[in-house]
């Protein structure tokens, strides 16, 4: 070999060696913790929630344990089921993998010597996978909290359920701001997928939202006031469910705590939501099906009170300590006119008849203005407008907005303030006592 050669050659060696070395250095799973499951074998006997059938995994901690489950046949999501055989009430699913995504009977669960934790239909399609792959992982585990994680040799968590939300947060879970996870509330019992509610950490706050078939983006429909967070000047951008005992271990407290700002200048607090008078460590935060939000606590101790409804946000009370079920954007359905937390109207171009689940806005034959008109309703709110500021408009120029927008169902404006509110999906519209809240809903011209 000419020198000039064997010369290039050393370097050349070394760094292949390096790079050998450096691939090889990479922890891997033992094979005492590796694992492949298949989803097949008889269902479970004992009550789920959704009234779904289910197939054990070997992966838990009690009272929580990695689950198949479906609500439609050969449908099936991995979860993590919360309950207890003892409990006579049912258990219920409090994270899930593949919403949306379902996998069928011989589906598999694998995890392998590389670290990545994947779910495989019967055809080898990957329908869901934490993405981990030689990145460190030399284990799996179920926490106590529910919490399942994937971590690293130092016993570092590399990937955890806790940051993956679906449509709950078990006590010590948080939203943090961003967009990095936000809950999304479940379509319906049986079906599986992205429900229209979604509950999202921002900078300013906490804030629910509502996606309509219509709208071209989310609405607000409850966002947390700033004097929450004390008027806080810095961002917030984390919120965490917490349940902390008293001191006299029977009486403990289930609060939001939130944390704004970084390192050695955060500020952190929180509020009050609900307190029981049993060990309530073992509760759970839930956006539901028709966008409420509800604390539910699992009390193993007593049989009868398995799942306890401990707070509700959005309430039927007269003087409600947040917000009015009427306030929910599903409350009265496709439409109708909410007081009191009771759907009272169908508020129609003929005037208000009584309202039904079937009542529903007028159906319009066509875009052009020369089909369609308006009526009008006073001292009415759309859900939208009470935590929106609306549009600077004058009524006039509210109403061309309307008109020239073709998803546009109605507009509604407050004459005192001079704001207007286009309304794409009407819903639940809510009676109030000022009579300078004005509604113009589009109906076809006869």
């Amino acid at each position: 070999m000419p020198p000039s050669l064997g010369f290039l050659a050393l370097p050349l060696l070394s760094l292949c060696t390096s790079s050998f070395l450096s691939y090889s250095a990479v922890a891997q799973v033992p094979p005492s913790h590796q694992f492949k499951e298949v989803n097949d074998g008889e269902l479970g006997f004992y009550i789920a929630e959704y009234g779904a059938d289910w197939r054990p995994l070997s992966i838990g901690q009690s009272p929580f344990q990695l689950f198949f489950y479906n609500t439609t046949p050969d449908a099936f999501t991995l979860a993590i089921r919360m309950g207890t055989r003892r409990s006579t009430s049912s258990r219920r699913f409090v994270w899930e993998a593949n919403r949306g995504n379902p996998v069928g009977n011989n589906a598999t669960l694998t995890f392998g010597e590389d670290g990545n934790l994947v779910l495989a239909d019967y055809d080898g399609h990957i329908a869901w996978q934490t993405g981990t792959a030689n990145k460190g992982v030399v284990g799996l585990e179920m926490l106590p909290n529910g919490n399942m994680v994937l971590y690293n040799s130092k016993g570092r968590y590399l990937w955890q359920s806790f940051d993956h939300p679906t449509d709950t947060l078990l006590v010590g879970q948080s939203l943090r701001a961003g967009g990095v996870n936000r809950l999304v509330s479940r379509a319906s019992a049986m079906e599986n997928v992205n429900g229209p509610y979604s509950l999202v950490m921002e900078p300013r706050g906490l804030s629910f939202y509502y996606t309509g078939k219509n709208a071209p983006k989310p609405i607000i429909y409850y966002t947390f006031p700033r004097s929450y967070f004390s008027n806080l000047k810095a961002n917030v951008n984390q919120m965490t469910f917490e349940a902390m005992s008293n001191g006299d271990n029977h009486t403990y407290d289930l609060t939001f705590r939130y944390q704004a700002g970084k390192g050695a200048l955060a500020v952190r607090g929180g509020t009050l939501l609900a307190r029981t008078l049993y060990n309530s460590t073992l509760s759970y935060m839930r956006l539901g099906i028709d966008g409420n939000l509800r604390f539910i606590t699992f009390d193993n101790i007593v049989d009868y009170r398995a799942w306890d409804t401990t707070f509700t946000f959005f309430t039927k009370d007269e003087f409600p300590d947040w917000e009015s079920e009427c306030q929910l954007p599903g409350k009265c359905g496709r439409f109708g006119l909410c007081e009191n937390s009771q759907c009272v109207a169908c508020p129609l171009a003929t005037g208000l008849a009584g309202w039904t689940k079937d009542c529903a806005p007028p159906k319009l034959t066509s875009c052009n203005p020369l089909y369609f008109g308006y009526y009008k309703l006073v001292g009415v709110d759309h859900f939208s407008s009470k935590y929106t500021e609306g549009i600077p408009a004058k009524e006039g120029e509210c109403e061309a907005r309307c008109t020239k927008e073709c998803k546009c169902t109605g507009y509604f404006y407050n004459e005192a303030s001079s704001r207007c509110w286009i309304a794409y999906d009407l819903m639940t519209l809510t009676k109030v006592g000022n009579s300078s809240h004005v509604a113009y809903i589009k109906t076809p011209k006869k």
